[in-house]
């Protein structure tokens, strides 16, 4: 079991609860109780953003109708402790009714004009990547071309094409995602987590997650979640990079814990050290209200060199 303990404010918890193989877990008042080797942990809800869940164990129903009031995200995981299920809460915004409404009612228009703020904060963080790794000039000259080339809506897939450049420049022209290689491991299960974290904080906001403003997928869920979290893929690829791929040849135990505490690393927020889940909250928060607005340019800007200075 892995408890991140480290304080950081926001309003609904702050620890990461890893539980791995454990007996039972359980609702004791308003405490998760693991029971794991003859040995009971107790946590209080009020402190748990996040909980991943490996291996065999037992959960109670009225654990997970509280794991929903306190808004906790729950990750479930396959035999290979891969992510495949997540638990969300559903209906405890005081307002989601009217938020409802409100983002049915966005236009078009609107929506273009977000998703070409959001990719392009994907691009500009893929770019600093490739520089940071040298990758070829020629390269990231291409990048370039493509992120001033965006248009509302992206058009003309600008995103499409910087990734095949942005992945096969870090791993490889034979690279492709769905290559059965630790790269892929390392970036489905640190998206994953990412997801888990955004949707958590999307549905905490009112919002319906089916809803995208540029995905529209009929079979998925979190098409909202998917577009939003768009500019924080590269941060994760880069804490991958420093943190597992030279470090591991497979996704082992550890590997995944450093994957998970991607949540809890700093980054400089005007001025400040936040957490990424903080700042993953002032961003969704920052994007209803520039959708409410009807101006994309109050969206937060997510910047790989923030993440880089607190590092430092």
């Amino acid at each position: 079991m892995y408890i991140k303990v480290k304080k950081g404010g926001i309003k609904m918890g702050w620890r990461i609860v890893h539980v791995k193989e454990s007996e039972s877990m359980q609702l004791r008042l308003d405490n998760l109780q693991i029971s794991k080797q003859g040995f009971k942990y107790f946590i209080p809800l009020a402190d748990i953003n996040m909980i991943v869940i490996e291996g065999r164990t037992t959960l109670t129903t009225s654990l997970m109708a509280a794991f929903t009031k306190y808004n906790i995200v729950t990750i479930i995981c396959d035999k290979q402790y891969l992510p495949t299920g997540i638990l969300l809460s559903y209906g405890n915004y005081h307002h989601m009714a009217k938020r409802t409404l409100q983002q049915i009612k966005w236009t078009q228009e609107i929506k273009k004009e977000m998703w070409k703020n959001v990719i392009g904060q994907k691009i500009t963080n893929q770019i600093r990547v490739a520089e940071l790794l040298k990758v070829e000039p020629e390269r990231i000259e291409l990048m370039q071309k493509n992120y001033h080339n965006l248009t509302p809506g992206d058009q003309t897939n600008r995103e499409g094409h910087t990734a095949k450049i942005y992945f096969n420049s870090l791993y490889g022209l034979n690279f492709t995602r769905d290559k059965d290689c630790l790269e892929n491991s390392g970036m489905n299960y640190g998206y994953t987590i990412i997801r888990a974290a955004v949707a958590r904080l999307v549905v905490g906001q009112g919002l319906i997650p089916a809803l995208g403003i540029f995905h529209h997928n009929e079979f998925n869920s979190f098409n909202l979640v998917d577009d939003l979290m768009e500019p924080f893929r590269p941060l994760m690829d880069y804490w991958l990079m420093k943190n597992i791929f030279h470090k591991y040849k497979y996704l082992s135990y550890e590997a995944r814990l450093i994957i998970i505490n991607f949540l809890n690393q700093e980054m400089i927020f005007k001025g400040t050290h936040s957490s990424i889940d903080q700042i993953m909250d002032k961003y969704i928060t920052s994007f209803v209200e520039a959708m409410s607005e009807e101006n994309t340019l109050l969206l937060e800007r997510i910047k790989l060199d923030d993440f880089l200075e607190a590092m430092k």
